[in-house]
C-alpha cells in the first residue's frame, strides 16, 4: 500500500477530516537520517502532521514547520508543499521509553518551546504563526496550534510504530476539524467517539487504509472529497547550494577561495553532499560580482 491522504466531510458534513498512511514516508526519513526509535517517532509524527496540513493549501504554496522543545532530539524542521515533505532533526540518535514501554516522544521533544508554522502563500510576505508546545507528543501540539493560532477546533492524532530492527512498522495520522455551525449534540458525539477509538498507529498496523480509518472514526458517516499521495522528497540541487554560497557575499567567498580552495556542503534534509572546486567557486564569485555591478 502506498502512502496517501484522504480528505472527507463527516458527521453529516459538520466536520472535515484528513487521514493518511505515512509508513513509507517515515521509513525513508529514518534511513536518510539514521534515526533511532524515539527520534524516528518524533520526526515521523511531525512529518505526518505536516504532510496532511500542507494539503489544506494550494499546490505551489509552501509551509515550513519548526519545533524545538528543549528535549534531547533538539530542533526539528519540516518543509511541506501539497503532500511532499522533507525534514531534519538535530539529534537522530535518541532512544527513550516510558515505564509502560512506549516510546517517550514527549520527553524526547520537550515542552520548553513552540511550534512555528511559516506560510509562503505567494502573497507579498510570508507570515509565521506560533503556539506553545503542550506535551511534545506532536499530535497534542498541533491540536493546540489549530485552536490557538487558527481558531479551528481540531483533534490531531499521529503515530509511529517501530520494528525490532529499528525500521518503521506503521505510521499514519488524522486531523479532524469542526466546521462553523456544528450543533452541540454533534460535537458531543464527536468527542465521545474520539475517546473510544484505537490509536492511529494501531489502526495502520492492522492494515487499515485511510478510508477505513475515517470510517472507524466516523462510524461510516463520511463522504470523500479528495485523495492525494504524500511522500518524502528532497528537491536540493548543486545550483541551489551555489546560490546559497553567493548569498554569503564577495568577502566571504574570497575567504573560502583563499583559505580552503574548495567547499563541501551537505543537505540537512537528505544528507547528499555537494562539492565545489576552486574553479567553481571563482565562477560563482564572478557571477555575483557582475550581478552587483548591474544593480548599482
Amino acid at each position: 500500500m502506498n502512502d496517501y491522504t484522504i480528505k472527507a466531510y463527516c458527521f453529516n458534513d459538520n466536520a472535515r477530516i484528513y487521514a493518511c498512511r505515512s509508513t513509507d514516508l517515515v521509513e525513508k526519513a529514518r534511513q536518510l537520517h539514521g534515526m533511532w526509535p524515539t527520534s524516528c517517532a518524533a520526526l515521523g509524527r511531525f512529518l505526518t502532521a505536516s504532510a496532511m496540513m500542507s494539503l489544506m493549501y494550494k499546490a505551489g504554496e509552501h509551509l515550513t514547520f519548526k519545533i524545538d522543545g528543549g528535549g534531547p532530539v533538539g530542533e526539528m524542521i519540516v518543509e511541506a508543499s501539497y503532500g511532499v515533505v522533507k525534514g531534519s532533526i538535530h539529534n537522530p540518535e535518541v532512544f527513550m521509553q516510558y515505564n509502560d514501554g512506549h516510546l517517550a516522544v514527549g520527553r524526547a521533544v520537550g515542552v520548553n518551546g513552540s511550534l512555528y508554522v511559516t506560510k509562503d502563500l505567494h502573497l507579498k510576505n510570508a507570515f509565521t504563526s506560533i503556539a506553545d508546545l503542550q506535551t511534545g507528543e506532536i499530535g497534542d501540539d498541533f491540536t493546540y496550534y489549530f485552536a490557538a493560532s487558527e481558531q479551528t477546533p481540531s483533534a490531531v492524532g499521529v503515530g509511529v510504530l517501530i520494528n525490532p530492527d529499528n525500521s518503521c512498522k506503521a505510521a499514519g495520522g488524522f486531523i479532524l476539524q469542526i466546521l462553523p455551525g456544528c450543533p452541540a449534540e454533534v460535537l458531543d458525539k464527536i468527542e465521545e467517539r474520539l475517546k473510544s477509538i484505537k490509536s492511529i498507529s494501531e489502526m495502520i498496523d492492522k492494515g487499515m487504509s485511510p478510508e477505513e480509518v475515517i470510517s472507524e472514526i466516523t462510524e461510516g458517516d463520511y463522504r470523500i472529497l479528495d485523495t492525494n499521495p504524500i511522500e518524502y522528497r528532497c528537491d536540493c540541487s548543486k545550483e541551489r547550494f551555489g546560490r546559497g554560497l553567493q548569498s554569503l557575499g564577495l568577502k566571504e567567498l574570497d575567504e573560502i577561495i583563499e583559505q580552503d580552495g574548495k567547499a563541501e556542503i551537505m543537505c540537512h534534509f537528505c544528507k547528499k553532499k555537494y562539492n565545489f572546486s576552486k574553479e567553481e567557486l571563482i565562477k560563482l564569485r564572478k557571477e555575483l560580482a557582475l550581478i552587483q555591478q548591474e544593480t548599482e
